[in-house]
C-alpha cells in the first residue's frame, strides 16, 4: 500500500503531490446518533469490468476516519484525517488502491469516529463537546487515469460500526459481535471543499511494538502488564473465547507503593478500552479512533475468554530519531531517550503536553521551549509548520496568540477565566519556532509565512502596559495575564528560595522576541520593519536596565532563572557583568546543585552557565540527583520526562495527582544544551541549516567520553571528545556541503586540527571528512 504524504512520498513510491480538487460531496450517515454514541459508517458499492493499474483514493472526513475496499484496510495512517483548526483547514489523504481492487463488484465502506472534531476536549471542569461540528462525515473519490470511479454522494448508504463509543479521552468500546450492514442512507453535508488540503506533515504511524517485561495477578484477578516503556500508544490484543465475554482495559503510567496501580493523574479521562469478543476462533483488535498515555495496562476478564497476547503499540508522527547523544554517564544517556520517548508520544499531529489525561493540548510554552530540541531529535519541519499555521489561525484579533493550538475555547470560549491567549513566554511561540526551523533547516518560508502574526503580536506585547516594560495582572485570564515561569521551584517552604517575578518574566520575553523578530526582518528583507524593531528592542532593554538591576549589579530577584535569560539574551549591561556574574554563581552555588528553574528558565539555565565559563556548575547541576533534577527522574524509574521536578516521591508517593504528568517533554529541552554546549555543534544564523557550524565543545569531566550525531539535509554530522589527564581529543565528521569553524580561544592550550596548530585568536574552517581536534583542558 503506498501512502501520500504532504511532500508526495510513499514509502519507496512517489505519486503526485499537488492539490487534489474534489468534486465529492461531505456526506454524513442518517444514522449518526451523535457524540458520545455508536460509530457509523459509510458505503457504496461500485463495479469494475478491468482494474486500472494505478487507482488512487483521496479521502478526508468531519471526525475521523478508517477505511476498507473489500474488506482490507486503506493505507496504515493512523487518526486520519489528523488534527487542525478544522474551520481553517482538513488534512486529506491519497492513496494508490489498485492492489484492492477486483474485477467486477467492489466495496468501499469508511468507518467514521468522533476524535477531536466532537469527543471531549479540556478538562471536566469546563469539557467541551462538539467543538467544530455535531456531525462526522466523509468525502471521497476514486480516481484512476483521471476518470472518477466512484465518490461520496447522496446514493452512498450507512450503518452502524463495531465501535460502540470512541473519544480521544474516552477510549473505545468495541463489540466484535456487530457485523456492519447497510441500513440507511446519508444526508449531504453543507461543507466548504476549498477547507481540504494535502496533509502538511507525516501520517501518525506505529512504531514497533513493545512486549510486557513482567507482569502480575492483583487479588482480585485482574492482571497487570508492565511494558517497561512510558509511551503515547495502545495496546495490540489476541484473544480466544465466546461471543459476549469481554475484556477490559486500564491504563496507568505509574505504580503507588506496593505496584498500587494509580491513574488519578488522568482526571476525567476514561482512557480505557473494552472489547466484547465475537466468539468466532482467534480475535485480534487494537484501537481505532483513540490513544493513550501508559506504561501499564490492567487486564480485567468477564466471561469464558483467553487473553493470548498482548504488546504496547507506540505511535507517533515523528517516527525517525534525526539525533542521539551518550555519554559516560549511563542515567544521562537514558535521559536523552526519555525525551526521544516524550517527544515521540506527545508529537502525535500536535505538540502535546501531554498523552493521557484530560488534556493532550498544543500547549504553546511548551512547544517553544522544546523546539531546538525536537529539531536536533527528529525531522520537525513539517510538523511544526503545520502546528504554527494553527497558532498563526488561532491568533485573537488583539494579536493575543492562544495558550494552545488548535484552540477549543476560541470557538467555545469558557467563562470565569478570561480569554486563553496572550501569555508571554507561550504566546513567544510564534517567533521562537520559526526561528528554530530557520536555524535548523534554512527555512526562511516559515519566517515569511509567521512574520505578520509576529508583528500583531509583538503589538500585543507591548500594548499590555503601553510601553516597553510589561506589567501582567494576577487575576488569571486578565488581560496580559502571563504563567511567568511556570512549576519554578521554591525548596524549603519554610524558607523559599526567590523566584521570578511576573512583570521582569514578561518584559524579559518581550525584549527576546522583538529582538528576533528585527532578525527575522532583516533576513526577509523588511528594512523599515526591522529598523523599528531594533530601535524598540533597544527601548526595552533600557528600560529593564533601569527597572530590574540595582547600582551594585544585583538582579531585581536573584533568582536562577532571571540570571540565565538575562545573561543568555544579552540584557546584563557590561559595566554590571563582572558583578553579575558573581551573583549569578553564588545564586547556582546556594542550592547545592538543585534546579531553580521552572518551564521558561530551565532551558536557558545551563546554556548560561556554561557560556560564562561555569561549566563547573552547570556539570554539577545537571548530574544532580536530588529533588528537583533531572536524575532525580531517572534514579526513579523514568522513561520518559515529567511535568513536575517533584511528580514522585522517594518513597514513590504521587505528588498532587491532579496535575501531574509523567510523559511531558519540557524540561527535555535540556538536550538542545547537550548537543549545542557539551557536543559543540552549534548551528549558525549566518549559514543556517547546518550549512555551516560552530564546532565549541564545553568539557564537562563527568560526562567523557561523549559521542553525539544528528542528521541534517546535508547528512550526517558526528561530534564527540574524550578528556584524559587533561588532554582532550576530539572527532568531527561532516558530509559534503558542511564546513565548521574552530576558534583558537585562550582556554584551549596547544590547540591542534588534525595535526596542525590553531593560533590563539584565530578561526579555521574545516571541510567534509573525519577531523581529529586536540587540546589541554
Amino acid at each position: 500500500m503506498k501512502t501520500v504524504s504532504a511532500h508526495g512520498l510513499a514509502g519507496e513510491d512517489v505519486l503526485a503531490g499537488s492539490l487534489f480538487h474534489f468534486t465529492a460531496s461531505m456526506i454524513g450517515p442518517a444514522c449518526d446518533g451523535g457524540q458520545a454514541t455508536q460509530g457509523t459508517f459509510v458505503a457504496r458499492e461500485f463495479s469494475l469490468d478491468v482494474v486500472p493499474a494505478e487507482a488512487v483514493l483521496s479521502l478526508s472526513a468531519l471526525g475521523l476516519y478508517r477505511a476498507f475496499l473489500n474488506g482490507k484496510r486503506v493505507g496504515t495512517d493512523l487518526l486520519t484525517p489528523g488534527w487542525t483548526c478544522y474551520d481553517d483547514r482538513i488534512a486529506y489523504q491519497a492513496y494508490d488502491v489498485a492492489k484492492l481492487l477486483q474485477p467486477g463488484n467492489n466495496r468501499i465502506e469508511i468507518w467514521l469516529g468522533d476524535g477531536w472534531y466532537r469527543s471531549q476536549l479540556m478538562w471536566a471542569s469546563n469539557p467541551i463537546l462538539n467543538c467544530w461540528g455535531d456531525r462526522t462525515g466523509a468525502i471521497a473519490e476514486l480516481r484512476a487515469g483521471g476518470e472518477v470511479l466512484v465518490k461520496t454522494d447522496d446514493s452512498w448508504k450507512s450503518g452502524f460500526t463495531p465501535v460502540v463509543r470512541n473519544g480521544i479521552y474516552y477510549g473505545e468500546d468495541y463489540d466484535a459481535r456487530i457485523r456492519p450492514k447497510d441500513s440507511h442512507g446519508v444526508d449531504v453535508l453543507s461543507f466548504d471543499r476549498a477547507l481540504l488540503v494535502p496533509h502538511e506533515t507525516g501520517a501518525v504511524k506505529e512504531l514497533d511494538a513493545l512486549s510486557p517485561t513482567d507482569s502480575w495477578t492483583e487479588a482480585d484477578g485482574r492482571t497487570v502488564f508492565d511494558f517497561g516503556q512510558n509511551a503515547g500508544a495502545y495496546v495490540r490484543l489476541r484473544l480466544k473465547g465466546v461471543a459476549g465475554a469481554k475484556v477490559r482495559v486500564e491504563h496507568s503510567e505509574v505504580l503507588g507503593p506496593d505496584r498500587f496501580f494509580d491513574n488519578r493523574n488522568y482526571r476525567s479521562a476514561r482512557a480505557e478500552v473494552s472489547y466484547t469478543l465475537s466468539g468466532q476462533g482467534e480475535e485480534d483488535y487494537a484501537p481505532l479512533f483513540t490513544f493513550f498515555g501508559f506504561r501499564y495496562a490492567r487486564i480485567t476478564v468477564t466471561g469464558e475468554a483467553e487473553l493470548t497476547a498482548i504488546t504496547m503499540v507506540p505511535i507517533t508522527s515523528v517516527p525517525l530519531t534525526a539525533g542521539g547523544f551518550t555519554s559516560g554517564v549511563a542515567s544521562v544517556n537514558r535521559l536523552v531517550e526519555n525525551t526521544i520517548w516524550s517527544q515521540r508520544s506527545n508529537f502525535i499531529e500536535v505538540p502535546t503536553d501531554c498523552p493521557q489525561r484530560d488534556e493532550r493540548l498544543g500547549w504553546t510554552g511548551d512547544a517553544q521551549v522544546f523546539a531546538g530540541t525536537a529539531c536536533w531529535l527528529a525531522d520537525s519541519q513539517s510538523f511544526l509548520k503545520k502546528y504554527l499555521r494553527d497558532v498563526i489561525h488561532d491568533q485573537r484579533a488583539n494579536g493575543a496568540v492562544s495558550h494552545f493550538s488548535p484552540d477549543p475555547t476560541r470557538l467555545h470560549p469558557i467563562g470565569g477565566r478570561g480569554d486563553w491567549a496572550g501569555s508571554t513566554g507561550w504566546g513567544d511561540a510564534i517567533v521562537i519556532i520559526p526561528w528554530q526551523l530557520y536555524l535548523h533547516y534554512g527555512d526562511s518560508a516559515a519566517l515569511e509565512e509567521c512574520f505578520p502574526a509576529m508583528l500583531r503580536w509583538l503589538d500585543y506585547l507591548w500594548g499590555i502596559s503601553d510601553g516597553p516594560i510589561i506589567r501582567p495582572p494576577a487575576v488569571w485570564g486578565a488581560h496580559g495575564f502571563t504563567f511567568g515561569d511556570w512549576l519554578q521551584p521554591v525548596g524549603d517552604n519554610r524558607k523559599p528560595r526567590p523566584t521570578i517575578a511576573d512583570d521582569c518574566a514578561a518584559t524579559l520575553y518581550h525584549f527576546i522576541s522583538t529582538q528576533l523578530t528585527a532578525k527575522i526582518a532583516r533576513i526577509l528583507g523588511e528594512t523599515v520593519e526591522a529598523a523599528r524593531l531594533e530601535k524598540r528592542s533597544e527601548e526595552i532593554k533600557t528600560a529593564f536596565r533601569h527597572e530590574f538591576f540595582a547600582p551594585s549589579g544585583r538582579i531585581a530577584h536573584n533568582d536562577q532563572t532571571s540570571w540565565a535569560l538575562a545573561f543568555l539574551y544579552g540584557l546584563v549591561p557590561p559595566e554590571y557583568e563582572e558583578a553579575a556574574q558573581g551573583y549569578f554563581r553564588r545564586v547556582a552555588e546556594e542550592t547545592d546543585g538543585v534546579i531553580g528553574t521552572g518551564f521558561i528558565g530551565t532551558p536557558a539555565l545551563l546554556p548560561a552557565l556554561t557560556r560564562l565559563g561555569m561549566v563547573d556548575l552547570a556539570e554539577k547541576m545537571f548530574l544532580n540527583r536530588k529533588v528537583p533534577g533531572w536524575l532525580y527522574q531517572v534514579d526513579r524509574g523514568a522513561t520518559s520526562i515529567w511535568e513536575r521536578w517533584d511528580a514522585l516521591s522517594e518513597d514513590g508517593t504521587i505528588y498532587d495527582p491532579d496535575m501531574n504528568s509523567y510523559n511531558h517533554y519540557a524540561y527535555g529541552a535540556v538536550c538542545q544544551w547537550l548537543f549545542e554546549d557539551v557536543a559543540g555543534i552549534k548551528p549558525l544564523e549566518d549559514k543556517p541549516g547546518f550549512e555551516e557550524v560552530l564546532f565549541d565543545p564545553a568539557i564537562l569531566p563527568a560526562l567523557s567520553p561523549v559521542c553525539a550525531w544528528h542528521d541534517t539535509r546535508f547528512g550526517r554530522i558526528e561530534a564527540g571528545w574524550t578528556l584524559e589527564e587533561g588532554f582532550v581529543t576530539c572527532r568531527l565528521v561532516l558530509p559534503e556541503g558542511v564546513t565548521a569553524r574552530l576558534e583558537g580561544r585562550s582556554e584551549r592550550k596547544s590547540l591542534q586540527a588534525n595535526g596542525a596548530n590553531v593560533e590563539q585568536g584565530k578561526e579555521i574552517r574545516l571541510g567534509a571528512g573525519e577531523h581529529k581536534i586536540t587540546f589541554s583542558n
